[in-house]
This record gives C-alpha cells, sequence and structure tokens, in this order.
C-alpha cells in the first residue's frame, strides 16, 4: 500500500463530511493538496459547521474534538495510526479509516435525505392544517377584526415582568404573603424517575440524577413553606433495590421547611412538604427511565389512591368535613406528564406541566449527528413514546411552564399541538368572547427557577485586603483558594472563572482559544477552568477526555502556564468559595456554551458580585434582560468572547456598574418569587375538583387506614390497567376464544371460591350506586372485535363460571367495550340477558358509562333504554371537547381521505354516535389512516381528541382526550365507593 501518503493530509484537509463521497474521487486522482486555500476556507466552514451542528470528523481531528459529536474513537485511531512506524502498515490503517469515515459520510446523507424528505411532509401537512383551522377561526369575524388579529402581537406569559408586578423588596414579599395567608392549598408534584430524597442528594450518579431532582425538591420545600400553601405532596417511585440506598424504600420522607424571614410555614397535623413515593415497576430493581414506560398506569391507581386518602384527610384538619382536592397536580418531565394527564382526568383536577427536556429536541440533535436513523434512536430512547406523552401534556395541560422564551418559541414550536399564531389568534378570540370552535392551547409561562440566597454574604475586598477587618483578624481562606491560586505566577490579576463539565457543547476550547491569541486580555487578567472533577484523563469517558485533552494541547501551544488554573478535584460545598474568590480579585464569570437552556451558574456568579459575559443562544438572553449585569456574545466568535472579557475587565467602572446591577436585581431569580409568580398563575385557574358524592353509608377511614397505608409495598394498590383496554388499530382477532374463556373462568373460579352470602342481590339499597360499593369482587368484561353471537357467548360463559358469586350478590360485572349502548341493548335482548345483571356498563370506548335502571325517569331519552347515565363522569371527560367543531373538521378529513383513495373509505355513524363519541364506520381497514395521522392532523388545528380503532379496524371513535375505559373504570370503581381506601384492588379481574 505504499504511495498512499495522501491519505494523511486528505484527512486533515476534509472540510465537509458532507463532501467527502466526493472529495475521495478528487483526491484519488489529484492528491492532497491545496493546504494554503484550505487553511483561509477552514475558519468559515468550522463556524459554519458549528452552527448547522453538523458533524465533520476531519474538522474533528484539526479542530481538536469540538464539534460536539462522539467520534473520539476516530481521532485516537488516526493519532496512533499516524504515530505508526511502519509505513506500510500507516498507510494500510490510514486508507481504511478514509473508508469508514466516508462510510459515515454516506450514511449521514442518507439518514439527512430521508429527515429532510420527512419534515418537508410534515410542514406541508401543519401548513394545510393550520390554513383550515385559520378558515374556521376567520368565519365569523369582520374584516375589520381579522385584520386585528393577524397583527395582533402575541405576548407570551413569560414571568410577568410588565404584566404583573414582581415583589421587589421584603415589604412587599409580606403584603403578598399576609393576602394569601388564610388559603390552605394542597398541591401534587409528580417526578418519577431519578433517586429523589431530600438530603444529600446524589447529583450526578446517573443520566436520572440530575438537575430535575434538585429543582423539584427545591420547589416542593419552597412551595410547602409559603403561606397560603397547606400541604405539598411530591410523588415519585418507591425504590427498594439493593443497589441503591434504603431511603429511596421509605414510603414518605417529609422535607424541612426553609429557614427564612420570606417564608411562613404552615403549622399543622399533616402540613409541608413530604416526598410520597409510591411502589410500581420492579419492587427490587432500579430501572432507568425509558424503562419505565409500561408502568405508568400502576403509579397512577397507586397515586390515586393516596391522593384520595389524603384530600379526605386535610379535608377533616382545615376542609370542614369536605375532602381538600389539590388545586394543581404538577408533572415534570414526559413520564410524569403522562402520569398527571390521567391523574388529572380521573379526579377533575388542573394539570400543569414542566418539560425540563423535550423529546423532539432531543431527536433532531441526535439525527443531526447522522450516526443513528430514527428507529435506532427510538430502540434506545423510547424517544417516540416519550413524544407522544409531551403531547398528551400539550393536550390536557391548563399551563405549560417553561424556563425561558427559547425554550417556547423553538422547542416547544416542533409539536404538532402547540403554535404561537395559533395560540395568538385564539387569544385574540377569547379576549373578544367569540367562539374557538372546539380549540384549545395551553398558556405557556416562563418562570426561572428560584434559587435560595440567603447564605450569600458578597465580598467586596480584593486580594490587597484594603477594607479588610479592623483588628487585623480574619477567617483563614478555604483550600481550595490555595489549590486554585497554585496555578498563576501572578495571582493578583482579576480570574476569569468558566464553571462547566469538560462537554463539547460548552464550547471551553473556544474560549482558551480567545484567551490565548488576545494578549493584552492575557496580560491583564488569569483564566480559571472548572472542569469537574477527574483522577486519570484515559479513565474519562471518551468525549470528556478529549475535550479536556484539547484543553491541556491548547495551553501548551499558547504558552499559558502560570496564567490558567484547571485543578482536578472540587466538592460541591467549595463552588461558593470559588465564585467568592473570583469576586474578590474583580474577576469575570463566563458561560459560552453554544446554548444554554438556562443557566443557573449565571444566577448563582451574580449573587456572590460577578459580572458576566454569556452565550446569545437560550436561557442567558432573559437572565441578562432581568440582571443587566454583562455582555452576551457569539459563541462562535472568539474574538468577540475576548473582547467582551477584556473590556469587563479593563473598565473598573463598567465592571462595578454590572456588579451592583446584578446584586440588585438578583431577588428576581430567588424561591420567593418563583412561588409567588407560580401561585399566582396557579390561581388563575377555573377550580375544578371531582364532581361524584359519596354516599351517606361509605366506609369510614379506620385507624388502620392512616396515610401510610395507602403506601404500603404490596401489589395490591393497582388496577394496572393496561392499554390494551384502548387499542388502536387491531391488526387481527385478541386469540381463541377458547383460550380467554378458560383464563376468564379460572380467575372467576378462585375469586368466587368459597365467598359466604352475607347479602343477597335482592337487598339493594335505595342509593345511586346500588349494588357497586357492596361487592367483594368484580369481574370486568372487556370485549371487542369478535362477532355478536361470540360477543354474548362470552359474557354468557363467564356468568355461568362465577354463578355461585353472582347469586350471592358477592361478585359484580361490569362490561367494557367500544360498542355504544343501544348496540349493548340490543345484544343482551337477543342473547336474553337483563341488564341488571351488571353494575355498570363503560362504553362508546370509555366516552359514556352507565348503569341499569329500572326507573323510567332515569332512563335514557329518546330510546327509553333501561339505562342511566353518568352525568358527573360526563362532566369530568368534557374537559377540552371539541364538540361540532371537532365533528365539522373530523367530516372534512374524512372526505378528504375518501377523495385521495377514490373510495368510501370511512365516514360518519350517526347511530352509533353520542354526544361525547364521534364515531365512523371503516370499509377498508388496509386503507385507513392511522390513529396517530389522526390525532396529529387535529392537534395541528387545535383540537383536543383521543383517537382509537376498534372491532379489527372496522370502527374508528373519536371521544374526549381524557376519556378512555381505563379511566371510566376508575372513575366506576375508585371514586364511586367498590375501591375504597381499605378494599384490596386484587378483587378485581379483568
Amino acid at each position: 500500500m505504499a504511495g498512499n501518503d495522501w491519505i494523511n493530509s486528505y484527512l486533515e484537509a476534509i472540510l465537509d463530511a458532507g463532501g467527502a463521497a466526493g472529495e475521495i474521487s478528487a483526491a484519488a486522482g489529484g492528491g492532497g493538496g491545496g493546504e494554503g486555500a484550505a487553511g483561509e476556507k477552514r475558519d468559515k466552514s468550522s463556524l459554519m459547521l458549528r452552527e448547522r451542528g453538523r458533524f465533520s470528523p476531519a474538522r474533528y481531528f484539526v479542530e481538536e474534538v469540538i464539534s460536539g459529536f462522539d467520534e473520539t474513537d476516530l481521532y485516537k485511531t488516526w493519532v496512533r495510526t499516524s504515530a505508526m512506524r511502519s509505513p506500510q502498515e500507516r498507510n494500510t490503517r490510514l486508507e481504511n479509516m478514509s473508508w469508514r469515515i466516508w462510510n459515515l459520510a454516506r450514511k449521514k446523507k442518507q439518514i439527512e435525505g430521508e429527515e429532510a424528505s420527512r419534515l418537508s411532509k410534515r410542514r406541508l401537512e401543519r401548513e394545510k392544517a393550520r390554513q383550515y383551522a385559520a378558515a374556521d377561526l376567520s368565519e365569523d369575524l369582520s374584516e375589520g377584526e381579522k385584520g386585528e388579529t393577524n397583527n395582533e402581537p402575541f405576548i407570551l406569559d413569560e414571568s410577568t415582568r410588565t404584566r404583573m408586578p414582581r415583589i421587589g423588596s421584603t415589604d412587599a414579599i409580606e403584603a403578598w404573603a399576609s393576602q394569601h395567608k388564610g388559603k390552605k392549598m394542597y398541591i401534587v408534584l409528580i417526578s418519577i424517575h431519578g433517586l429523589i430524597r431530600g438530603e444529600n442528594m446524589e447529583l450526578g450518579r446517573d443520566s436520572d440524577t440530575g438537575g430535575q431532582v434538585k429543582y423539584v425538591v427545591e420547589l416542593a420545600r419552597a412551595l410547602g413553606s409559603t403561606p397560603g400553601v397547606y400541604r405539598v405532596d411530591l410523588l415519585t417511585r418507591q425504590i427498594s433495590a439493593p443497589d441503591v440506598d434504603w431511603s429511596y424504600g421509605e414510603p414518605t420522607e417529609m422535607l424541612s421547611p426553609i429557614s427564612s424571614e420570606n417564608f411562613g410555614h404552615e403549622m399543622g397535623e399533616s402540613s409541608g412538604a413530604y416526598i410520597v413515593r409510591i411502589p410500581f415497576g420492579p419492587r427490587d430493581k432500579y430501572i432507568p427511565k425509558e424503562h419505565l414506560w409500561p408502568h405508568i398506569q400502576e403509579f397512577v391507581d397507586g397515586a390515586l389512591v393516596h391522593i384520595m386518602q389524603m384530600s379526605k384527610v386535610l379535608g377533616e384538619q382545615v376542609g370542614s368535613g369536605q375532602p381538600v382536592w389539590p388545586v394543581v397536580i404538577h408533572g415534570h418531565y414526559a413520564d410524569a406528564g403522562d402520569s398527571a394527564a390521567l391523574l388529572s382526568g380521573a379526579l377533575n383536577v388542573p394539570m400543569v406541566f414542566t418539560g425540563h427536556s423535550l423529546g423532539r429536541d432531543k431527536l433532531e440533535q441526535i439525527l443531526k449527528q447522522g450516526r443513528q436513523t430514527r428507529d435506532e434512536i427510538n430502540a434506545t430512547y423510547k424517544i417516540m413514546r416519550r413524544i407522544e406523552a409531551e403531547e398528551l401534556c400539550l393536550d390536557a395541560s391548563e399551563i405549560i411552564i417553561t424556563s425561558t422564551r427559547q425554550e417556547i418559541e423553538q422547542q416547544w414550536g416542533l409539536y404538532d399541538g402547540f403554535d404561537l399564531t395559533m395560540a395568538r389568534k385564539l387569544r385574540a378570540r377569547i379576549k373578544r368572547g367569540v367562539s374557538c370552535f372546539g380549540r384549545y392551547m395551553p398558556r405557556m409561562i416562563a418562570i426561572p427557577p428560584g434559587m435560595e440566597f440567603s447564605h450569600i454574604a458578597p465580598h467586596d475586598v480584593d486580594l490587597d485586603g484594603e477594607d479588610g477587618n479592623e483588628d487585623g483578624s480574619a477567617s483563614p481562606d478555604p483550600l481550595i483558594w490555595a489549590d486554585i491560586m497554585r496555578f498563576f505566577s501572578n495571582p493578583r490579576k482579576p480570574m476569569i472563572l468558566a464553571l462547566a463539565r469538560p462537554d463539547p457543547k460548552k464550547n471551553i476550547t473556544t474560549l482558551v482559544k480567545a484567551f490565548g491569541e488576545h494578549r493584552e486580555l492575557r496580560n491583564l487578567a488569569n483564566l480559571t477552568l472548572i472542569m469537574g472533577n477527574r483522577d486519570v484523563i484515559d479513565e474519562m469517558s471518551s468525549t470528556n477526555a478529549a475535550v479536556l485533552t484539547s484543553v491541556l494541547k491548547l495551553i501548551d501551544k499558547y504558552d499559558l502556564y502560570g496564567q490558567v488554573a484547571y485543578p482536578k478535584h472540587h466538592k460541591q460545598s467549595e463552588v461558593p468559595d470559588i465564585y467568592r474568590l473570583a469576586a474578590r480579585t474583580k474577576g469575570v464569570f463566563i458561560n459560552c456554551a453554544f446554548i444554554e437552556p438556562f443557566g443557573l451558574t449565571l444566577i448563582e456568579a451574580a449573587a456572590y458580585g460577578l459580572p458576566m459575559v454569556a452565550t446569545r443562544n437560550g436561557g442567558p438572553v432573559d437572565i441578562h434582560r432581568v440582571l443587566d449585569n454583562g455582555i452576551l456574545v457569539d459563541p462562535h466568535n472568539q474574538n468577540e468572547i475576548a473582547e467582551a472579557l477584556y473590556k469587563l475587565v479593563s473598565d473598573k467602572h463598567l465592571w462595578a456598574q454590572c456588579r451592583q446591577n446584578g446584586l440588585k436585581n438578583i431577588h428576581q431569580f430567588s424561591w420567593p418569587e418563583h412561588c409567588k409568580n407560580y401561585l399566582s398563575r396557579v390561581g388563575t385557574l377555573k377550580p375544578r375538583h371531582p364532581r361524584w358524592q359519596k354516599s351517606n353509608d361509605s366506609t369510614e377511614i379506620s385507624e388502620a387506614d392512616s396515610p401510610e397505608d395507602s403506601l404500603r409495598d404490596v401489589h395490591d394498590i393497582s388496577l394496572n390497567l393496561k392499554l390494551s383496554l384502548d387499542s388502536e388499530k387491531s391488526g387481527s382477532k385478541e386469540g381463541n376464544l377458547n383460550t380467554v374463556r378458560r383464563h376468564l373462568e379460572d380467575a372467576v373460579q378462585k375469586l368466587s371460591g368459597g365467598v359466604s352470602a352475607s347479602r343477597k342481590e335482592g337487598s339493594s339499597e335505595n342509593g345511586r350506586w346500588p349494588l357497586l360499593r357492596r361487592r367483594k369482587h368484580i369481574i370486568v368484561i372487556a370485549v371487542d372485535s369478535v362477532q355478536d353471537a361470540d360477543f354474548v357467548q362470552v359474557i354468557k360463559n363467564i356468568f355461568e363460571a362465577s354463578s355461585n358469586g353472582k347469586l350471592s350478590g358477592s361478585v359484580g360485572f361490569v362490561l367494557s367495550t367500544s360498542k355504544a349502548i343501544s348496540e349493548i341493548h340490543a345484544l343482551l335482548i337477543s342473547g336474553g340477558i337483563e341488564a341488571s345483571d351488571f353494575d355498570a356498563f363503560i362504553c362508546n370506548s370509555g366516552s359514556d358509562l352507565c348503569y341499569p335502571s329500572s326507573s323510567s325517569e332515569d332512563m335514557l331519552s329518546p330510546a327509553e333504554l333501561p339505562f342511566m347515565i353518568d352525568l358527573d363522569y360526563h362532566s369530568q371527560i368534557q374537559y377540552r371537547w371539541g364538540g361540532e367543531g371537532l365533528r365539522k373538521t373530523l367530516i372534512r378529513w374524512a372526505s378528504e381521505k375518501n377523495n385521495e383513495s377514490r373510495q368510501n373509505v370511512i365516514f360518519e355513524d350517526e347511530e352509533c354516535s353520542s354526544t361525547y363519541c364521534i364515531s365512523f364506520k371503516v370499509t377498508n381497514t388496509d386503507a385507513a389512516p392511522p390513529v396517530k395521522e389522526v390525532r396529529r392532523t387535529m392537534r395541528i388545528q387545535a383540537l383536543r381528541c383521543h383517537v382509537l380503532y376498534s372491532h379489527d379496524g372496522s370502527k374508528l371513535n373519536v371521544i374526549p382526550v381524557l376519556a378512555s375505559r381505563s379511566q371510566a373504570l376508575r372513575s366506576d370503581c375508585y371514586l364511586n365507593g367498590f375501591l375504597s381506601f381499605h378494599k384490596q384492588v386484587t378483587n378485581m379481574t379483568i
């Protein structure tokens, strides 16, 4: 393979991986020349590549691995190969490596092409759907109103600087606190992944135990210490695994209140903030968040039991005997948001959601790397399940809370369920009192995370000690100061401080280049890089090791010894001392990450009196708008970074002004400010609570039924309602009916065997729920996708298998199906089955909940069927139901599909439709669109609904977004008495 030396220069000179395939052939014919021209082009290409977020292997080599993608293995291979003594072996390996790079570039181009095609199709679909929605919304507006609506600026609810006065002083805080002191609010927060505890948090132990854990714990503690809030429950997962601390298996943990004059803790028997751990999923395993999705329903059942019991306990303490329901259920991250949506629907309580990080944004970032296809990403991260959960949160939430406006505009804008233009139009219509035709958008509010500043005392003195103590005494300097100062030849110079892990996204190498190439800045200041903790670089992750190696090489390249500190270790408790040291030297804090979602370190630094230089991409823009304590820069422009740093350290007046502004405005990021804004927004929500009422003979909570009992670590607290009750589109029969029949008969025999006949069925009470709450066992017959004859036969087989329990009245039956109540009635008559043989009927895929009735005044009209409908259940699921506006849009959509296929594939089934179920018949299941397409089309038009197929895909039901057969079953059994606080859920068979 001699003669292949050109490959090495080729590897060094490639400017864009996208053009690698073409450049290989050019290089093969003409060698690897042109390095002078390439060098001039290289800077522009590098800047463009980083701005686009695309990967270039050669730039990865030449630019010391700063592109941000995990290709360190290529870099290390190239270094080892270039150092080989044997020319033949070196050339062979270099050639193989070139083909490897070419294959990566080829795969990246293929993925980019597929994604470009998909995004183009999705964009056209969105534009078409938005046009339809805009046309519908413009129908009843005059020409003048249309112009006003289109031109009206959309104002996001971002922390309310101009619309709600901030707390600017202690007096204002106290005034607000006294105004809300009489309230007794109960708030439920949910964060189910990671390791959560109140003290000694293991932040950074794994990818699931990071900043979100700290945030939700501090939020719960701060809210629990806020006037007007009586109790806060942070619901998470109970973990009793041997590889984690025992504290994560404790059912409850009380959080210590914040000791601050700005907080006033409500005193009471059950008051304060608590971590409540609900057992769900594998009992003896700690699993990553990607594996929690199958267990969401189990968590919801356990959480529902706890919330119901706690609401009654609080009602006895502060609610005059009436249950105190949560004012809001707040989900954090997609998995908890999915859970919060189900709980919100079951309890009819407002929902709030905070994403922390979003699936669509992560998916786009990974796809840009070009290393994994969409299917591969989904297999690793379960990303599509996460995105659908986030779309559901948009459907169900009253408020979406973000940290910055950038998250609203750039990240939530990727979702089908949110559009700024549509939100503006809907807001204009609501303002004018004009109908929105069933369309809804959640309110987006940017509230920065809170911080605790009471322990911070900024130091005003410099290293000369000009303002030292009068008696000359001084406390010893922190040890971390000496560890940093030992790097500097002149430690009295102002310190430029960067505090970030060695991640390519943090852009540390550009900072070092900016410092190294600006001679005046080097002469005037020192640079301190706190890049996490390390022992041996080779033992670090490949990406972090590559960044750190690049930094060390740059220090050597620019001969920065004596001017740059990069200590190997520091403790979390020493971070405040590091800020104090930088402030004492009249230094500057810098965060020049390519994109910074929020920038909490900027707020921490400002609290210690440090001006900032920060990236203008992301959260720092909002922080700078409030604090006005520094300069924003382009993170790709190292000259701009250097000039901003030089300006601050060289201009003492500017430095002092920025420091003063930061200290003056820092209170706006305090926990009292955060909680005040949070509660002020939550307080504007229309109060909602369960509409059902307990009968007078419901069993009171006994001494044994304490709040802790609802958290016992056993299997009997969960219905575990699997999604099989609400299949989207079944492609085949549900299995052999005889096998299913045998399985159900065995379950029934097990439940009904040996049960004594304590009360006969004839001795029913006259209440609304005559039998259900007195049953000892419930059998739910969930049946669909079978012929009518089989439908009836399945019911008869189950009745026959449970004849003993049925006669004694100890076993009750609930029929769950996608059929309409009129269809069910006709089938029961044809099979000689009485409606009174069932305690309840879940029909129309969960949009209707009915009960047998012999009273004509309770019967449904106009058909006069022997059923009464649960109107309270309807009052809960009507949330965000589009009604006639949704129906018209669905009919238009079905018409378009029929025109596209040139056949009558799908059409409305008016006979089976009801108030909260729009039903369609499907004549050609192969040509029928998938559920996700229907759901996406409706979401794009701000119509919220739950779409599902049944009967082997021959029927399509569109129901309210929070309705389903599992939710109806919860309402029927949990909320109407069968599953009270002391009954075991194992008494139910589905």
